[in-house]
């Protein structure tokens, strides 16, 4: 939206106070992130009655997708919404908003998006949607059906990030691995990031939001045979416990998840795998929830999402019998996040002494440098503390010390090792 808007002739400001119009784009996959949307967009609302003209505000994401004319009903003050699968149109909302006539412009269609992106990675999407029905989740309603964005369309969302200078390039979907699937001529996520790889050796790609059934011998394969597809996954398990998953409408069980760790792990040793777990979903007793704790404390992720189950208004799981205590979630939450943490903190620590290659992402208010490397997911894992190099480079540094998650190191090659 922001590079649509820019796009037009509109500039971004962080202030209220210098803009005509402001959106609020919001989350609604949880109830919590709901809350805050709406305490957001109220806040704004009545920033706006304090000036000498108002400023149309615009609600745009998931809220509008998932509540359409429920909210607008409740939230009568807000100009226009714009449900998710309508992003696209946002420049012609904009207008409507401030009364401004619009050029047509295919420019602003999806295949001529340009990236505003400032940081060194960026995050391309590869499909949207999603038709798992998982009984606890509402990105079904929000989003709709799973479909697949075309390799040409995300080869070009590529190739503009790359010439704008990002080095890295985080694929993302609901459901990473079923890309393809839907073409008339299937194609797979293993194909995707091959091809990619082959185009845009110097850049790194990374794959997050992939369910373990999409773990495919192809695609590990495909990782292990090209330097620029990081050494990472994150395969979001929910739960191991085999009843469990049936209730979240999900499959797998504590043998199967094992036994695809251990697959991934003898081909490609020094992979990081990150995974997502809920805890206290409905009718999660003690021995399950032990059994969960025991098996973080095994290893077999090197990091952790904890989430205590959320009472989705919509979903299966909310009707379910035998729902749990808030205060008992919250404890289990807190409980598997501490072992969770020290799972981590050894996985991190094993980097001492080892030599890694960091891609710098830039410099913190005080001017220390800091970067990532392809074991480290952005905004998410952490980051490497170094001494040297330049933002948009990839420096070998040698890992000196650790605090949790993150790092320290010293330069030993600048620019591109």
């Amino acid at each position: 939206m922001t590079a649509q808007l820019e796009c037009a002739g509109f500039s971004i400001t962080d202030t209220l106070d210098d803009a005509d119009c402001a959106i609020v784009n919001t989350c609604s996959f949880i109830a919590s992130a709901t809350e805050e949307s709406i305490d957001e967009i109220f806040d704004i609302l009545n920033e706006s009655t304090t000036r000498s003209s108002s400023v149309p505000v615009i609600v745009s994401g998931c809220m509008p997708a998932r509540y359409g004319e429920e909210l607008m009903d409740e939230i009568p003050e807000v100009a226009a919404f714009l449900p998710c699968k309508d992003e696209g149109k946002v420049v012609s909302v904009v207008c409507d908003a401030l009364g401004l006539e619009m050029l047509p412009d295919e420019s602003l269609e999806r295949d001529g998006e340009r990236s505003c992106e400032t940081n060194v990675f960026a995050y391309v999407k590869i499909s949207d949607g999603c038709d798992r029905f998982c009984s606890y989740c509402t990105i079904p309603f929000i989003r709709g059906p799973y479909h697949s964005f075309s390799f040409d369309d995300i080869c070009a969302d590529v190739d503009r990030n790359v010439s704008s200078g990002v080095r890295e390039i985080v694929l993302i979907a609901q459901d990473t691995g079923r890309w393809g699937e839907d073409f008339d001529e299937p194609a797979t996520l293993a194909d995707l990031v091959s091809r990619l790889a082959l185009l845009y050796p110097e850049t790194w790609f990374r794959i997050m939001y992939i369910e373990p059934e999409g773990v495919s011998d192809a695609l590990i394969d495909a990782i292990a045979s090209h330097d620029n597809i990081c050494n990472y996954l994150d395969i979001p398990i929910q739960h191991i416990d085999e009843k469990i998953l049936s209730d979240m409408n999900r499959r797998g069980s504590r043998s199967s998840i094992t036994a695809l760790v251990t697959r991934i792990r003898e081909r490609i040793p020094d992979i990081t795998l990150r995974t997502t777990l809920i805890v206290g979903f409905p009718g999660e007793s003690a021995e399950q929830f032990q059994e969960l704790e025991d098996f973080i404390s095994e290893g077999f992720f090197d990091l952790i999402g904890i989430f205590p189950f959320s009472q989705e208004e919509g979903t299966r799981a909310a009707k379910l019998p035998d729902q749990i205590d808030e205060d008992e979630k919250i404890w289990r939450a807190n409980q598997l996040r501490s072992v969770a943490d020290a799972v981590s903190a050894a996985h991190v620590a094993d980097t001492i002494g080892h030599t890694v290659s960091v891609l710098i992402e830039g410099s913190e208010e005080d001017g220390q440098l800091f970067g990532r490397s392809q074991a480290q997911a952005p905004e998410v894992d952490g980051v490497i503390f170094v001494d040297n190099g330049t933002k948009g480079d990839v420096v070998l540094t040698l890992i000196e010390d650790t605090l949790l998650y993150d790092m320290e190191g010293s330069v030993i090659v600048e620019g591109d090792a």
